[in-house]
């Protein structure tokens, strides 16, 4: 007991430097280990080589004798770059500002897992990571800020769960999560005077934070003594958050009017259903060298139709709307391992990642996500039996997407298209003690 309390404090030392937003499919957030990057997260939730099974099957601790512990770092580099093809502003006027530069910037994914063998049967375990993280952020005068100048969502999840070994085929697990979120919303609002016109914009920034409970299961089944199928849930999450939404001169600089502006202030709060999970894994080991994964995943992410932000305190201060409209989605991933010799595997995978954006009506500058298909390489080195270091690189392909959002008349209408592309690389060290 006294080591898994020493290997507990080292987690939370591991994690101590916090989670970074980053964009992925919708804003889900799959690099929960490095370990899986290299073989584009196929068979994740069968795989349980090391500690970070907790998040994507708690069932597969039973595959970990002893003590584990595995900590990890992913590097997540989304590029979005917009091409304005005739946006207007609010009330059909014309659209002015450049293109808002690349609105993707490098996002840092933290994690850190230990398992614990209780007995034969009995594994406990406790994981910590960033499952969902967004961040757009444009130039202040871009064409589109009255949709949205910088999006940001930060998350951690705290994950103790439970697994038990029915048999030497069965192994079932369970979890609870508790999810915390900080979110940051800035966007311009015209500022006008009568008889002057247009003077210039206002910026209105909303931040909040909030937290919520969910759960997971999981189980694993051997078919075979070479191949041997997963499957977990993750629950849905209810965050309500609260905060405030503060309103400032952006760039009025009339004489008679800009000293007149101040700042004004409101109290705000939304909702908002963090979607649930479905992963069906199968690893199969074909031979002393090959190790062949695949998984069919499925996110309910309909669960987001739109973000209402309230404001109250302030009757100068109105709420604000986000018709998302979003659609559930699915993943489906192929990998393989090469076992070079006793100290290098060597892996590889593809991908394709549905995104929950139905159309260009819906796609929001502050998400403006596409279909993606993943390639990824990655090694494994085994230090000893011990310990094991992971690397692994994904490249993202997304097609050009068009936007066409007019979603709200006193925003404008953005259309144009994103030339889009992200970059993932991942380091992982895992130990037995």
């Amino acid at each position: 007991m006294k080591d898994f309390w020493k290997a507990s404090a080292l987690v939370a030392a591991l994690m101590s430097v916090g989670s970074a937003a980053v964009h992925a499919a919708g804003f889900q957030l799959l690099e929960q280990n490095a370990s899986g990057l290299g073989n584009a997260y196929a068979g994740s939730a069968a795989i349980a080589d090391n500690a970070s099974t907790i998040f994507y099957n708690p069932a597969g601790m039973t595959n970990l004798p002893g003590m584990h512990i595995s900590a990890g770092l992913a590097a997540v580099r989304p590029s979005f770059k917009f091409s304005n093809e005739g946006s207007t502003g609010p009330g059909g006027l014309p659209g002015f500002g450049p293109d808002g530069g690349d609105a993707g910037s490098w996002g840092m994914l933290p994690n850190a897992y230990l398992s614990w063998q209780l007995s034969p049967q009995w594994h406990i375990g406790l994981g910590i990571g960033a499952p969902f993280g967004l961040m757009t952020e444009y130039d202040d005068s871009w064409v589109g800020r009255y949709h949205s100048r910088k999006f940001e969502i930060r998350s951690v999840n705290i994950n103790p769960s439970i697994a038990y070994k029915v048999d030497d085929r069965l192994s079932l697990g369970a979890g609870i999560s508790w999810t915390y979120l900080d979110a940051e919303y800035k966007r311009s609002s015209p500022f006008a005077v009568a008889g002057l016109g247009y003077l210039g914009d206002l910026g209105a920034t909303v931040d909040m934070k909030g937290d919520g409970w969910g759960w997971n299961v999981g189980l694993m089944y051997r078919l075979t003594s070479t191949t041997r199928i997963g499957f977990a849930y993750r629950s849905r999450v209810k965050i309500d958050a609260d905060g405030d939404t503060t309103v400032r001169n952006q760039s009025v600089t009339h004489p008679a009017v800009a000293p007149r502006i101040g700042s004004m202030t409101a109290d705000a709060s939304t909702s908002v259903t963090l979607p649930d999970t479905a992963t069906l894994s199968v690893v199969h080991q074909l031979n002393d060298r090959w190790l062949l994964l695949g998984d069919v995943s499925w996110t309910g992410w309909s669960s987001i139709r739109s973000l209402s932000i309230q404001n109250s305190g302030n009757p100068a201060i109105p709420g604000d709307r986000l018709d998302l409209r979003f659609r559930d989605t699915w993943r489906v991933a192929l990998g393989a391992s090469y076992k070079a010799n006793e100290h290098w595997t060597f892996k590889g995978g593809v991908a394709w990642d549905q995104s929950p954006i139905r159309s260009a009506a819906y796609r929001p500058t502050s998400l403006p996500d596409k279909d993606r298909y993943w390639v990824a390489i990655g090694a494994q080195y085994a230090i000893n039996k011990q310990t094991r270091i992971d690397i692994g690189y994904a490249h993202l392909f997304i097609r050009d997407t068009s936007i066409n959002n007019a979603t709200d008349p006193n925003k404008g209408t953005v259309r144009g298209s994103y030339d889009s592309q992200a970059n993932i690389i991942g380091v992982q060290i895992s130990h037995q003690f």
